[in-house]
């Protein structure tokens, strides 16, 4: 079969095919997290001594004896069996962005040969994978392989079904052997610990007397694009890289604006019903869905939860995402820029701090300027992402995520904090030594009848900035698509602890000078303002006059690719700021920075070589044969007298020599491997492999507007992006 023919029975089977029809899960009542073994099953199912302690352990992270391991064990057992499960897997995250799961049986044998069901307390405690196998920035070698999974009581296990069966899944932590952590959560433990302490320290200075203790929480919107699996499977670099490396530009893009907000297609809508209910039988509080701006792309928001457990969901979202679009004949693309030419997809992570007893403290109220909780909270988090601007942007650095950085349709690769005009005027006032005053936003009121006034909020928001602040929270807005947002909230809560404990200690010396509490606060803030103030900026991002003013005149850095940022990893001040917290050794961040180095001259090698190949196989014996047909057509016009201008022909000859010249260029660069550093090595790959693979999809993308359509062999962006 041609390759014009495989497009175009993709298209037929497409436009042929009827949504899959499934079945609602019943209402939201009866459905909701009724495959996790939560709070709520746990009362049911246990004692009310070990419910009693098991909650302690989720609630407030209070460590869990071995007998009540033991009864809880026999309680998840016992439930698992009743839904059918006959395995059970510590599903764990190791220092990439996937999951990790091993499934052993219930099952074991008497002396008589029978088979019975066990699950024991040691066996839910800990698992026992390969340590060496996954990545670990050499802190286990192959002749040195133990590492252990560590069941998380403070993550709910939960029954995943599927095709093939159902499971008991386990949430673990993930270290080896010599006690380091190997995975994304063992450091957002520690963080949300190292920010409860400094916490607490600061509410209690601030008068507080009774403090619950204090979490993290987070929402992030994920953003992603749906292909139909026909294209798809056509599409090499779609398989393998997850986004296209040649595709020239759909006549029609995002241009109209047409597609954000707009009618969900059918056989969308459908897939989203299908995939939320997924997700509301285990406990994930989908919230929002609808389209986004590129065509093709879509996005889900879940609705905060402890941060713990938003990241555990986050991970089971991708999965399930995945999984849920190929039984509707899809190909979900989390990939940051699977397209050219219209905007990426990213991962808003929304975060904030709080517990029970003080609440939000990041929400302002009606009265911001008076809140002292919120001004102290607000500018730790000013102060944290001035000082660690540089690690913010390390831990969203991939290859992937270096496409869309900076362009405009996602934040700048410049660090800043957005706080809207009602508080950026507060923490001027405070930065002058005045008595700091606030507005509220008013009413919004449009002249037509039937529309009820409402309130107005006090600020804009800014889509511009990287960290903005959005009423009761920050919205980290760089963190790409396919990430762990584990690595941006160890990041957020360890700033935030360091910021807290350096106003506590400011505090403490105030109050022991005599200060009252208005007076120590007032004084705290405003030098922290005078000193991290600079990173406050309420403009446009994308501006190239901001780009010049927040370098050289603010002194913030612009780190553009991830070869520049993951060297923050390594810095004084980084790994002095881990250790401090005890939220991660030298030796555990040094790890991640060899892991995280070593996937991304990874990432981009495999798209090299994926590049070339393409280019080689597929796309120059096309463009070839098509010039030979064209010159067929000229000869035998010529013979008929006929006068034919050869200039396609001779277009096409010139763009084939062309890009095989790029594509031996490339292969040159292939070849290098004389490296004295990681270092040097990811800046080859950023500033030489990444220009040499554009230089050849610049000549590929060409071809593809001068070669016949029914000849080109690969879908083109039209059809992938428009046909649903």
């Amino acid at each position: 079969m041609s390759a014009h023919a495989s497009r175009q029975q993709a298209i037929e089977s497409i436009t042929d095919r009827s949504p899959v029809s499934t079945t609602t899960g019943g209402p939201l009542s009866e459905i909701w997290a009724c495959d996790v073994f939560d709070l709520a099953t746990m009362e049911e199912c246990l004692s009310k001594s070990a419910f009693k302690e098991m909650k302690k352990a989720v609630q407030t992270g209070a460590p869990l004896d071995p007998a009540t391991a033991d009864i809880v064990a026999a309680a998840m057992k016992d439930w698992a069996l009743g839904k059918g499960v006959k395995f059970f897997s510590h599903i764990f995250f190791p220092m990439t962005n996937i999951t990790a799961e091993k499934h052993d049986g219930f099952i074991v044998t008497n002396p008589e040969g029978k088979a019975i069901t066990e699950f024991t307390g040691s066996l839910l405690i800990k698992g026992e994978p390969d340590g060496s196998s996954f990545p670990n920035g050499s802190l286990r070698m192959t002749n040195a392989a133990r590492g252990y999974t560590a069941w998380d009581p403070s993550s709910p296990a939960y029954v995943m079904n599927t095709a093939n069966g159902s499971t008991l899944m386990i949430p673990s932590v993930f270290f080896s052997w010599t006690g380091e952590a190997l995975d994304k959560k063992i450091p957002l433990l520690r963080s949300n610990a190292a920010m409860n302490t400094a916490a607490q320290r600061v509410l209690a200075l601030l008068g507080e007397t009774e403090i619950d203790t204090l979490n993290s929480s987070c929402g992030a919107e994920q953003e992603y694009f749906l292909v139909d699996s026909h294209f798809a499977n056509l599409r090499p670099d779609l398989l393998l890289a997850g986004r296209t490396l040649f595709g020239a530009p759909s006549p029609k893009g995002q241009e109209f604006d047409d597609h954000y907000f707009g009618a969900i297609p059918e056989r969308v809508q459908v897939f989203m019903q299908d995939f939320e209910d997924t997700l509301y039988r285990l406990g994930i509080p989908a919230k929002t869905h609808h389209n986004e701006v590129a065509p093709g792309q879509f996005e889900i928001a879940p609705y905060f939860e402890a941060a713990n457990v938003a990241a555990d969901h986050q991970q089971l979202m991708m999965t399930i995402m995945k999984s849920t679009a190929k039984k509707h004949g899809f190909t979900c693309l989390l990939h940051e820029k699977p397209f050219a030419g219209v905007n990426g997809s990213g991962k808003h992570v929304n975060w904030s701090v709080g517990n029970s007893t003080q609440g939000n403290l990041l929400d302002p109220g009606t009265t911001p300027h008076d809140n002292l909780n919120f001004l102290v909270f607000c500018g730790a988090v000013i102060r944290g992402v001035h000082l660690y601007g540089p690690l913010l942007r390390a831990v969203i650095a991939s290859a992937a995520n270096d496409h869309r950085l900076g362009a405009n349709e996602a934040p700048p690769a410049i660090l800043s904090v957005y706080l809207g005009d009602q508080l950026e005027a507060v923490f001027e006032d405070i930065r002058a030594g005045k008595v700091a005053t606030s507005s509220d936003g008013g009413m919004m009121e449009l002249g037509l009848s039937q529309i009820l006034p409402f309130t107005r909020d006090p600020g804009d928001r800014n889509r511009t900035s990287p960290f903005a602040f959005t009423g009761n929270r920050f919205e980290f807005r760089a963190v790409g698509s396919s990430q762990s947002v584990s690595g941006p909230l160890v990041a957020m809560n360890t700033m935030l602890a360091d910021s807290l404990s350096w106003i506590a200690d400011r505090l403490e010396t105030e109050f022991a000078g005599g200060a009252s509490q208005i007076d120590a606060v007032s004084t705290v803030l405003q030098e922290l303002m005078e000193l991290h103030g600079n990173v406050i900026f309420g403009g446009d991002g994308y501006s190239e006059e901001w780009h010049r003013i927040a370098v050289e005149e603010r002194g913030l850095r612009n780190i553009p690719t991830t070869a520049d940022a993951l060297p923050a990893f390594l810095d004084d001040s980084i790994i002095s700021l881990f250790e401090r917290t005890e939220v991660l050794s030298p030796v555990e961040l040094e790890s991640r920075y060899e892991v995280y180095a070593e996937q991304y001259i990874l990432s981009i090698s495999v798209e090299a070589k994926l590049c070339v190949e393409l280019a080689t196989t597929v796309i120059y014996p096309a463009a070839m044969a098509y010039a030979s047909e064209l010159a067929a057509g000229m000869n035998a016009a010529a013979a008929l007298g006929v006068e034919v201008d050869p200039g396609p022909v001779g277009e096409l000859s010139a763009g084939c020599t062309a890009l095989l010249a790029a594509v031996a260029e490339l292969r040159s660069g292939l070849d290098v491997h004389d490296f004295e550093t990681t270092e040097a090595h990811m800046k080859f790959c950023a500033d030489t492999i990444r220009q040499l693979m554009d230089a050849v999809r610049t000549h590929a993308d060409a071809l593809e507007t001068q070669v016949a359509d029914a000849a080109w062999p690969l879908p083109k962006y039209r059809e992938m992006l428009f046909i649903k």
